[in-house]
Protein backbone atom coordinates (compact mmCIF):
# COMPACT_ATOMS: atom_id res chain seq x y z
CA UNK A 1 0.00 0.00 0.00
CA UNK A 2 1.42 3.13 -0.89
CA UNK A 3 2.12 5.66 1.91
CA UNK A 4 0.84 9.16 1.10
CA UNK A 5 2.07 12.84 2.04
CA UNK A 6 -0.47 15.89 2.86
CA UNK A 7 0.47 19.68 4.03
CA UNK A 8 -2.15 21.98 5.84
CA UNK A 9 -2.60 24.50 3.86
CA UNK A 10 -4.36 26.14 7.37
CA UNK A 11 -1.32 25.49 9.53
CA UNK A 12 1.30 23.76 7.59
CA UNK A 13 1.20 20.68 9.25
CA UNK A 14 2.32 17.58 7.18
CA UNK A 15 1.25 14.13 7.78
CA UNK A 16 1.79 10.47 5.97
CA UNK A 17 -1.08 8.21 5.51
CA UNK A 18 -1.16 5.16 4.79
CA UNK A 19 -4.22 4.49 2.47
CA UNK A 20 -5.08 1.99 -0.41
CA UNK A 21 -5.22 3.50 -4.04
CA UNK A 22 -8.83 3.26 -3.97
CA UNK A 23 -9.01 5.25 -1.11
CA UNK A 24 -10.27 9.02 -1.43
CA UNK A 25 -7.94 11.58 -0.38
CA UNK A 26 -7.99 13.01 3.37
CA UNK A 27 -9.91 16.32 3.51
CA UNK A 28 -9.09 17.39 7.20
CA UNK A 29 -6.10 18.43 9.11
CA UNK A 30 -5.07 15.38 12.20
CA UNK A 31 -3.79 18.68 13.79
CA UNK A 32 -5.81 21.92 13.29
CA UNK A 33 -9.67 19.94 11.95
CA UNK A 34 -9.58 22.13 9.24
CA UNK A 35 -11.02 20.81 5.69
CA UNK A 36 -7.67 21.85 4.18
CA UNK A 37 -5.42 19.07 3.30
CA UNK A 38 -3.41 18.67 -0.03
CA UNK A 39 -1.76 15.77 -1.29
CA UNK A 40 2.01 16.73 -2.01
CA UNK A 41 3.58 15.23 -4.61
CA UNK A 42 6.20 13.87 -3.44
CA UNK A 43 8.04 9.98 -4.44
CA UNK A 44 5.57 7.34 -3.22
CA UNK A 45 6.68 5.13 -0.76
CA UNK A 46 5.25 1.68 0.64
CA UNK A 47 4.92 -0.68 2.58
CA UNK A 48 5.81 -4.50 2.51
CA UNK A 49 3.88 -6.71 4.86
CA UNK A 50 4.49 -10.66 5.76
CA UNK A 51 8.09 -12.35 6.94
CA UNK A 52 10.31 -11.06 4.07
CA UNK A 53 12.38 -11.98 1.50
CA UNK A 54 16.08 -13.68 2.57
CA UNK A 55 18.69 -14.98 0.91
CA UNK A 56 18.32 -18.61 2.41
CA UNK A 57 14.85 -18.50 1.50
CA UNK A 58 15.32 -20.46 -2.39
CA UNK A 59 18.67 -21.85 -1.06
CA UNK A 60 19.22 -25.03 -2.95
CA UNK A 61 20.97 -27.59 -0.40
CA UNK A 62 21.65 -29.97 -2.86
CA UNK A 63 19.80 -33.59 -3.51
CA UNK A 64 18.03 -35.23 -6.47
CA UNK A 65 16.92 -32.02 -8.08
CA UNK A 66 20.43 -30.28 -8.81
CA UNK A 67 23.66 -30.41 -7.37
CA UNK A 68 24.89 -28.14 -4.60
CA UNK A 69 25.10 -24.31 -5.43
CA UNK A 70 26.94 -24.00 -2.13
CA UNK A 71 30.32 -21.79 -1.68
CA UNK A 72 33.30 -23.07 0.73
CA UNK A 73 32.35 -20.57 3.12
CA UNK A 74 28.71 -22.15 3.64
CA UNK A 75 29.81 -25.70 4.61
CA UNK A 76 32.65 -23.66 6.69
CA UNK A 77 29.89 -21.59 8.95
CA UNK A 78 27.55 -25.05 8.70
CA UNK A 79 30.85 -27.34 10.69
CA UNK A 80 31.23 -26.66 14.33
CA UNK A 81 34.03 -24.22 15.99
CA UNK A 82 36.88 -26.47 17.09
CA UNK A 83 36.30 -24.40 20.59
CA UNK A 84 32.67 -25.87 21.00
CA UNK A 85 33.82 -28.98 22.69
CA UNK A 86 35.28 -27.27 25.87
CA UNK A 87 38.48 -27.36 24.22
CA UNK A 88 39.68 -24.75 22.61
CA UNK A 89 43.56 -24.83 21.69
CA UNK A 90 43.39 -21.08 22.04
CA UNK A 91 42.80 -21.12 25.68
CA UNK A 92 45.91 -23.00 26.44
Amino acid sequence: MPIYEYQCQSCGAVTEKLQKLSDPPLTDCPDCGKPSLEKLVSAAGFQLKGTGWYVTDFRNKGGASGGSTSSGKDSAADSKPPCASGACPAAD
